[in-house]
């Protein structure tokens, strides 16, 4: 069977177009398709490496004969000594290139693996498949896993060290707080004889969490080199655009010993992907058919076809809520079967749920699920007829990791990406082809933040006294150490061997920080005297403040008292169907330039990157209808003024473009507009999530004299975003302006410049103003 082209197609490829016709033609969706586009297949390209025999007996049990050949590059870089950062598809195989060298290394001469996953399911998965051919090859073969997280009671703990295996899997939190402390009294066996650090989902390692990671990592070099031990990395990641550099920064090792396999080899079928843009709603210019409601649309469609489907959903709230209403809808048409074969996936589950929910869709009992990130990563769940992404997720790169679930063997799979009605979601949706021919963001961490640092550099002190060979490990080493020295966090001690810190304080500083967060007070949300989520003081300020809606497991909350003093929140169950958003006051003081730059055409429009002090209250909110969004009134609060110390980029107008602009336009709303535009499409340079960028616009700022517009990083301290943003500054204007002059919305909408989190309620905006003022930077004098 061919096609008009002459390749050759299958009848199951006929019979699955068929059915996606169906699927958009029904109810009479053929103008929400706005991008239909099939990624074609791939045969595997395998080739033969020499295993030593029991593991490869082992695998030919499992059907395993020879090995892609991406894995198998990566099998000869690790056993030529080579670090390795191998960046191929979602259910590439990615696992048998690190298990191969590791297992081997463990029959050889004892030699032991840490693997490092994110999230607890991810470890839990690996585990079990690693001891599943652990167990084949038998126990003469010294290769014995075990999984060591938070997870793990204290009697499984103290059973694993007394195994001492040789395969350990562990979070990096669980290497921070209960191996690294420890390294010297019960762990030796361990870091003396480590041969390989496995990190899988590199690219999950960046901002505040990266950023820790990559200090806990060289704490552990630092160990290993005290055990005279020289583990090899082996990072496996998604698509980045700079996997090398990024795991240089995120491990500590040198990039140019690092090699890069990122040919994916192994098989694939033909996957459709359809860009699907609700329609938009009459009586609101830019306000579209909400994407939750038609992804459930398609979710129950799809399910009802007979295809095995995934959707993620960017919350937790969402994806239970969801998952409801598709089962309430697949049971209301008549499918009570199919309804009861419906469930939501997120990392909240207990270990059973979640093991279930897993093993029943990886057998095909569970025909429809709604998930959150959480099944992004590489937690074994089979191939699946389709995914959905209800919303933009937010980058390239998650989005391919997520469609790479989609996809059974050879078999054609289909993708359908549901777009929102804000700036990122319509600035991919129209047109997309920027999303699938574009580069892949780079991925940022920031190991020299001080708030971060000078943590692990105490940490570091408690583990092994410091010394100043120890500045290759710690950016700023010599300063930070002074300066904990000063605040008697360290002791100096002059030895014959040169000086020697160490910690100074009682206790674990390994205890006191978190690697998932900067931020050092909380607030715990009370249902009665059940705390049911607890917030960073900042994210609390922000939403849960008096009189916030707050919604929780597909419960609406209203705040009643915000107690910062015993940090809690009462709530009280309503119905309201409104939802809040803050007002805010900003004021940014520059506290020193860190560097100029004149990327942009206009050479009197300079670029520069600061260390900044960010002032910014909270003053009211507003009401809003939940389901037109229009405003329902305002109300005061009076909360406390919160000082966030990070870094920024900033430009100036030159005084003949604002004269310009107000001539002809609004100038605050332009600049206004120009900001929220420009930090919406942030994400397209930088892996980072939407709300980790803030900005600032002023017809006049009291440092530099001029009309100025700032982009900031949202965490203290800064964790590389806007570093990285600084550096792609004019690809990133540019990009801005094409949303604006994309956009057909007569005066700005949410798809340009409108936003959700602006606290100022979007007064003043002026769409027209914002492009002619970023044409006016971008064009040569």
């Amino acid at each position: 069977m061919t096609d008009e082209a002459g390749d050759t197609t299958t009848a199951s490829e006929v019979d699955f177009d068929s059915r996606i016709a169906r699927l958009i033609d029904r109810k009479g969706r053929e103008g929400q398709v706005v991008d239909d586009r099939t990624i074609p297949g791939r045969d595997a390209e395998t080739r033969s490496v020499e295993v030593e025999q029991r593991l490869e007996s082992a695998l030919g049990d499992r059907g395993i004969d020879s090995l892609y050949a991406h894995q198998a590059d990566a099998v000869d870089a690790i056993r030529d000594g080579d670090h390795v950062v191998l960046a191929t598809q979602t259910a590439s195989g990615k696992s048998l290139a690190y298990t191969v060298p590791a297992f081997e290394a463990a029959m050889d001469h004892g030699g032991r693996t840490l693997y490092l996953g994110p999230q607890t399911a991810l470890i839990a998965d690996q585990t079990q498949t690693l001891s599943d051919l652990a167990f084949d090859l038998g126990f003469a073969s010294g290769v014995h896993v075990a999984e060591y997280t938070g997870r793990t009671d204290d009697t499984d703990r103290k059973q694993v060290r007394d195994q001492q295996p040789s395969f350990v899997l562990s979070t990096p939190d669980m290497l921070h707080y209960a191996l690294l402390p420890h390294a010297h009294r019960l762990w030796e066996w361990f870091f003396s004889t480590l041969d390989y650090v496995v990190l899988d989902e590199l690219h999950e390692y960046r901002g505040v969490f990266g950023s820790h990671v990559s200090l806990v990592l060289r704490r552990l070099r630092r160990v290993c080199d005290r055990f005279d031990a020289d583990p090899q990395f082996i990072c496996c990641s998604a698509t980045i655009g700079n996997p090398i550099d990024h795991a240089s920064n995120v491990t500590g090792a040198p990039p140019d010993d690092f090699t890069l396999i990122d040919t994916d080899t192994s098989p694939s079928g033909p996957t459709r992907w359809l860009t699907w843009n609700p329609p938009e709603q009459s009586g609101g210019e830019g306000r579209r058919r909400s994407h939750h409601v038609e992804t459930k649309e398609l979710f129950v469609d799809l399910v009802a076809d007979g295809f095995q489907t995934l959707t993620f959903t960017r919350s937790r709230q969402t994806a239970e809520r969801y998952a409801t209403d598709s089962a309430d809808a697949l049971r209301g048409q008549g499918d009570a079967d199919l309804a009861d074969r419906i469930g939501a996936y997120q990392a909240a589950l207990t270990d059973d749920k979640r093991r279930d929910l897993e093993s029943r869709l990886l057998e095909g009992a569970l025909r429809g699920v709604w998930s959150t990130n959480a099944l992004e990563l590489g937690v074994d769940v089979g191939g699946l007829d389709a995914v959905i992404l209800d919303g933009y997720p937010g980058t390239r790169m998650n989005s391919f990791q997520r469609a790479g679930r989609a996809g059974r063997g050879t078999d054609p799979s289909l993708v359908v990406m549901v777009a929102g009605e804000d700036q990122l979601d319509q600035y991919v949706a129209t047109p997309p082809d920027d999303f699938f021919d574009g580069d892949p963001e780079v991925a940022v961490v920031d190991p020299g933040n001080e708030q971060v640092l000078d943590d692990h550099v105490r940490c570091a002190a408690r583990e092994n006294w410091l010394s100043p060979a120890d500045s290759e490990s710690f950016p700023n080493f010599e300063t930070r150490v002074a300066t904990l020295v000063s605040q008697g966090e360290l002791e100096r001690r002059d030895t014959q061997h040169g000086p020697r810190w160490t910690y100074a304080g009682d206790g674990s500083p390994q205890h006191e920080m978190n690697l998932r967060t900067i931020d050092d007070q909380s607030v715990d949300l009370k249902d009665g005297t059940t705390t049911i989520a607890t917030l960073p003081l900042s994210d609390a300020l922000r939403d849960a403040h008096p009189g916030a809606i707050y919604h929780h497991q597909g419960r609406t909350y209203e705040i009643g008292d915000l107690d910062l003093d015993r940090g809690r929140a009462s709530l009280n169950p309503t119905w309201a169907d409104h939802y809040t958003s803050v007002l805010t006051d900003k004021d940014i003081t520059i506290q020193d330039v860190i560097e100029e730059r004149h990327p942009l055409p206009r050479r009197d429009v300079p670029v520069r990157f600061a260390a900044i002090d960010l002032a910014e209250q909270i003053t009211g909110y507003e009401r809003k209808d939940g389901k037109s969004g229009a405003p329902m009134g305002t109300m005061t609060l009076d909360l406390p003024e919160q000082t966030l110390n990070t870094k920024a980029l900033y430009y100036t107008i030159p005084e003949d473009i604002e004269a310009e602009i107000r001539a002809d336009y609004d100038f605050p709303g332009s600049i206004h507009a120009a900001e929220h535009a420009t930090i919406s499409l942030f994400p397209t340079e930088v892996l980072c999530d939407r709300g980790d960028i803030g900005g600032l616009s002023t017809p006049l700022h009291p440092q530099t004299g001029q009309s100025t517009i700032f982009i900031y990083d949202g965490h203290p301290g800064g964790v590389g975003l806007t570093r990285s943003g600084f550096d792609s500054i004019t690809d990133l204007l540019h990009t801005t302006l094409d949303l604006l002059d994309s956009c057909d919305c007569a005066d700005g909408c949410p798809a340009c410049v409108q936003s959700p989190q602006c606290g100022n309620a979007n007064d003043p905006l002026d769409k027209h103003g914002a492009a002619a003022l970023l044409r006016r930077v971008l064009e040569t004098e």
